[in-house]
Formats: C-alpha cells, sequence, structure tokens
C-alpha cells in the first residue's frame, strides 16, 4: 500500500504509517495542509535505522510513535517539533549518543525509552522538565543521576528491569511522583528521604537485594500499594550494632539543636549552616538527642496490616537509645514504641 493511500484512511489529525516494513519516510505525496493538520504520528513496527529528518514537516505534532524500529539514532530534526507532549520509542537500539544534544529543549510531558540499550540516563533527559511520566525499563542502566531531581512535575517514574544497585536521596525530590517502578533491579537499600514522597501511591521494589527498609516509609501517608516479593528480607532480628562515634564538630552541632540554642548567618560560616540543617532528631520517643553523621543503625521488626511482619531500619542517636535485643522478633515488635500501619490505609503489601 502506497503511503499516501495509507495516509487517507487515517482520522483527522492522525497519520498511522505503522507496520508498513518502511524503510524511510517519503512525505511528498502528503499534501501541505495535512502536514500542518497531523497531531499524531505512528511509525512503529517498521524498519527505520534512524528517525527521518523529514519528520519535522509535521510542524503541529504533539504525539510519535516510533517504537519496535531498531533505530539506533533520532535525528536533531526532531527538536523543530516545538508541540511535541509525547513520545514513544519503546524497543529500539538506542544508546546515549542517540540523541540529539538539544534534545532536552523539547516541551514533552511522556516519554518511553523502555527495552533499548541505554546503560545511563541521558542527561538531555533531565532537561524535561514539564515530564510526566518517564520510562526506561528494560535496558542496562546501572545508576539513576542525581539530576533526576530536577524533575519536578514527574508522576510515574518507571526504572524497572535494569543494573540499578543503589538510589540516590534526590528522587525524594520529587513532590508529585505517585509511581514509582524499580523492580527487577539490584538494589539493597531505600533512602530514607523517601518520606518526602507525600503523593508517592504505589512503589514496586520485587526482585532486588533488599534485607530491610527504612522506618521512614511508615511515613508515606498515601502509600496502597508496596511490592516487596523476591528480596532477601531477613526474617529474624538483626542483633549487631553499627556506630561510628560522632566528631567534635557532630557533637558540638547536637548541643546547638537539642538545647534549641538560637543562630543566624551573622553568628556562623555558610558551611556550618548547612550543616546544622542536616540534623536529624532521634525518633526514640523517650529521647530528645539529634544526630547527623554518627548514628547507632537498628533493625526492628513492624507489623503491616496485621499480616505481614517487615524489617525496618532504625536511625538512633547513641546506644544509649536503643532497647535490648530481643531473639524473639513478635516481642520486640510489640514494644511500646513500635508502629504500626493500618490495613484501611496500606491496601497491598506484596511479598510473594
Amino acid at each position: 500500500m502506497e503511503i499516501h493511500d495509507r495516509a487517507a484512511a487515517t482520522s483527522d489529525g492522525v497519520l498511522d504509517f505503522s507496520r508498513l516494513r518502511l524503510n524511510t519516510l517519503s512525505v511528498d505525496s502528503i499534501s501541505d495542509e495535512k502536514k500542518k493538520d497531523t497531531r499524531q504520528l505512528y511509525l512503529g513496527y517498521n524498519r527505520l535505522a534512524s528517525l527521518p529528518t523529514s519528520v519535522a514537516v509535521f510542524c503541529n505534532l504533539e504525539f510519535l510513535d516510533i517504537s519496535n524500529n531498531g533505530l539506533s539514532s533520532i535525528c536533531e530534526d526532531i527538536t523543530r517539533l516545538s508541540r511535541l507532549r509525547c513520545l514513544l520509542a519503546k524497543n529500539n537500539r538506542l544508546v546515549e549518543a542517540s540523541l540529539p544534544k538539544d534534545f532536552g529543549s523539547l516541551p514533552l510531558e511522556v516519554l518511553n525509552f523502555s527495552g533499548n540499550r541505554f546503560e545511563e540516563i541521558p542527561l538531555q533527559c533531565m532537561k524535561l522538565l514539564r515530564l510526566h511520566s518517564l520510562s526506561l525499563g528494560g535496558n542496562r542502566l546501572t545508576s539513576i543521576p542525581s539530576e533526576i531531581g530536577n524533575l519536578s512535575r514527574l508522576e510515574v517514574l518507571y526504572l524497572g528491569g535494569n543494573l540499578i544497585s543503589a538510589i540516590p536521596p534526590e528522587v525524594a525530590n520529587l513532590p508529585s511522583l505517585s509511581y514509582l517502578v524499580l523492580c527487577d533491579n539490584r538494589i539493597q537499600s531505600v533512602p530514607p528521604q523517601f518520606t518526602r514522597l507525600h503523593s508517592l501511591r504505589s512503589l514496586s521494589l520485587h526482585n532486588n537485594l533488599l534485607t530491610y527498609l527504612p522506618r521512614e516509609i511508615l511515613n508515606l501517608v498515601h502509600l496502597q500499594e508496596l511490592s516487596l516479593r523476591g528480596n532477601p528480607l531477613v526474617v529474624r532480628f538483626v542483633k549487631e550494632m553499627m556506630y561510628d562515634p560522632p566528631s567534635l564538630l557532630e557533637l558540638a552541632g547536637r548541643t546547638v539543636k537539642s538545647r534549641n540554642l538560637p543562630y543566624s548567618p551573622r553568628d556562623l560560616p555558610s558551611n556550618l549552616l548547612r550543616y546544622l540543617d542536616l540534623g536529624s532528631k532521634c525518633p526514640n520517643p523517650k529521647c530528645a538527642g539529634v544526630y547527623f553523621d554518627s548514628c547507632v543503625r537498628q533493625i526492628k521488626f513492624v507489623d503491616f496490616c496485621g499480616k505481614y511482619r517487615l524489617p525496618l531500619m532504625h536511625y538512633l542517636c547513641s546506644p544509649e537509645c536503643t532497647s535490648p535485643c530481643s531473639s524473639n522478633p513478635q516481642s520486640d515488635a510489640d514494644s511500646e514504641d513500635e508502629t504500626s500501619v493500618p490495613a484501611d490505609r496500606l491496601q497491598r503489601v506484596l511479598l510473594g
């Protein structure tokens, strides 16, 4: 079938050239009016090795699907699509060098690069400040850049099926994030800063290397689904404690914060002001202490919805804050300073 015949068969504003075994895209037979009116363009399941430069003629394009082609590069001309909101480029051969330098100038709200060959999230993507949804599942990512925190409008982040070993705390700088998928990676811990993800509703962490969770996860008041199956979560109470004595700087900082001593930029240099802002209150309700870098790490079990028992990491200001470790996790979890999660709040905890 000729391209102009296929174009004539599509609805207003939509051109569907998918599954035509195209090696390139010829637009000579498409009228100028049709080029101007096209809002959606489908080029999936073809044989395009690179995105054709002719795509730039669709000046009002808002949606572009170039999935399942074997693409190894995206041409610079895509940056001329000043109204492009959604780009689907799944299951291709894209790597970091495949994107044009000015890719970050696009007004994208949805970007799907799943099923490609990225080893790092391209920094151009970190400049797409209008993004609501970013998908890079099934790639070869080993890390998440700290610049991810720039995407303040992000609601969906899908990074499952990669080689990621750590979650940077900057992920917690995404105030609108509702769905976070990090399953099928090599993640060993969850940063306590996740407590700032107030909009998070679903957190997928299955098939990783987690042995515990930060206790701050209990503060995610809107979390409805937590997937943890396939993780080596500890099944007995961990008795070992790790504690490094505080430095003189930390001891001074603890004194200032615990006694609420007043200070201002006129009193202290900027580096000390920043340091004091990093202080964390000891979670022990019987202790009014604070800590900075030196703390006691202790795992306690918490009852989730009356059915599941999860190991949560506690960070305490000193060994004096810890209670004697019981060999029975049930007795420890029932201590008066433990917290449980109401069943009506967390609807699904998937452990198996």
